[in-house]
Formats: C-alpha cells, sequence, structure tokens
C-alpha cells in the first residue's frame, strides 16, 4: 500500500503509519501514529488539523538548538516531549549555508559519506538509544489517541525511529523500506528549494551534491543502520530486546494498542 500523506499545508512528510499490514495478518490502526518533519511553519489551519486529527503528544527528536532556532507550532491539547536523538544535529540539514560550505564544498562525497556514519550512529550511540527508548515510552502510554513524531526532514531520525516502531509491530521488511524510501517522494519540492538557494547563493559542483545527499535517503543509509544492528546485535528483534530494552509483554501491548 502507498504511504497515507496527511493534509499539512506548510510542512512537509506528514504521514500516517496506519494501514500497514503485519506478517500475522493484521493492520496499523489509522490516526494513532503519525511520523512528520518539523512542525514550526505550521499556519493554524495545519494546527487545527492536527487537533482536528487527534494528535495529544508531539515528540520532538531534534536537538536543542534547532528547537530553539524554529520551536514547534502545535495544538494546545497536544503534549510536547523533548526527546533529542543527538546533542547535536548530525544529519547537517539544519546547518547553515556557511557550515555547509565548508563541509561540502571541496568533497562531492562528504555529504554522503557523513550520512553513513549519521546512521550507524543513530543505531549504536547510548544518546540515540535513551532517546528510542524514551520514545517507546510514550508509545506505549499512549492508548487512545495519535501521537506524532518528528525530527527537521523527518526523514532520519524519525526515520529510523518509524523503522524500529514498524519492526516491534510486525510489519515486513519490504514494507518498512517502501515508508523509510517514501520520503523522497514528500521532499521532492523542499530539496529542490535547498539546491536552488544553494546554487543562486554560489555553491560548486561539490556544495551542491553534499547538499542533495543530506536532503534525501538512500537504500544505503538504511542498509548502514541495518548492518549495524546485525553486526552487533544479531537482528533487529534481538536490537529491540537488547539495545532497546522492550520486553516480550511490552511488545505484546504495542500490537494490542496499535493493530486492527
Amino acid at each position: 500500500m502507498e504511504p497515507m500523506l496527511l493534509n499539512i499545508h506548510h510542512g512537509y512528510n506528514f504521514r500516517d503509519l496506519g494501514g500497514y499490514p503485519t506478517t500475522d495478518g493484521k493492520r496499523i490502526q489509522a490516526r494513532r501514529l503519525i511520523r512528520s518533519g518539523s512542525l514550526d511553519r505550521l499556519s493554524q489551519r495545519d494546527i487545527d488539523f492536527l487537533h482536528q486529527y487527534g494528535v495529544r503528544v508531539d515528540v520532538d527528536f531534534r536537538t536543542q538548538d534547532e528547537r530553539s532556532a524554529k520551536p514547534d507550532r502545535l495544538p494546545g491539547s497536544a503534549r510536547y516531549v523533548f526527546d533529542p536523538v543527538f546533542s547535536e544535529d548530525k544529519t547537517q540539514v539544519s546547518k547553515s549555508w556557511a557550515e555547509e560550505q565548508k563541509a561540502f564544498a571541496l568533497d562531492g562525497q562528504a555529504g554522503y559519506h557523513n550520512m553513513l556514519r549519521t546512521y550507524r550512529d543513530i543505531v549504536l550511540s547510548d544518546a540515540a538509544q535513551k532517546a528510542y527508548r524514551q520514545f517507546f515510552d510514550l508509545v506505549l502510554a499512549n492508548d487512545k489517541d495519535a501521537l506524532l513524531f518528528h525530527c527537521t526532514a523527518g526523514k532520519d531520525r524519525t526515520g529510523m525511529g518509524a523503522v524500529y516502531l514498524l519492526s516491534a509491530l510486525g510489519v515486513d521488511e519490504a514494507t518498512i523500506r517502501k515508508d523509510y524510501l517514501a520520503t523522497n517522494q514528500y521532499m521532492a519540492q523542499a530539496v529542490a528549494e535547498v539546491i536552488a538557494q544553494a546554487k543562486q547563493a554560489g555553491g560548486n559542483a561539490n556544495m551542491l551534491q553534499g547538499m542533495h545527499d543530506i536532503w534525501v535517503v538512500y537504500p544505503e543509509y538504511l542498509d548502514a543502520a541495518l548492518a549495524a544492528i546485525h553486526e552487533t546485535y544479531g537482528s533487529m528483534q534481538q536490537y529491540l530486546s537488547e539495545a532497546l530494552a522492550l520486553s516480550n509483554r511490552q511488545l505484546t501491548t504495542l500490537r494490542e494498542l496499535y493493530l486492527e
């Protein structure tokens, strides 16, 4: 099935995970689990939409600097939870033009390799594991409403949050990969704008390639994360059990809460 895109006018990559099938013949309930990009640009109409959609918990995976620069706009009915995956934005999508120019102008592969390293950190760093464990605690405590989780672009920290969550709910690997890669479809306009701005500001070919590579997702990014999981823990289920400390009972509870 195709991802369920929400009708948000001033934000991107807002998707309901509802409808995805599991390997035991069930489906994720709609209006329960929402992944998205940042919420700082939302109009009042968008905020009202999220309220009507039932969003009552907003989990922010961004850093302190990111949220201070672009604080979330959300319904008054929604509880905000700051849950940073990193102490600094290693994806670099929130970096300034000057910072990105310095990092990428000399090497057209710098952005790509930065993302490969970042995905291993998302899997293996203590800070990221603690953040995703807190995320699961919030998901487990959400018995009837919609929970939204996001970072800046809604593709890396959010993307891996979705990978872990869909895996815990019993969604097959092909569907999880398709959901992960769907970001490129929903971010196409934003990526084009970023590249156009960089080009207008005088970015060279290396710079433009690096910018592109940190604003899209490649299969290799997810593969780097999955390789780190299998090398260190043996399997995704072992990762959920050991790194994120999810018990069999909690996995059962997740499926009782979110599947139909």
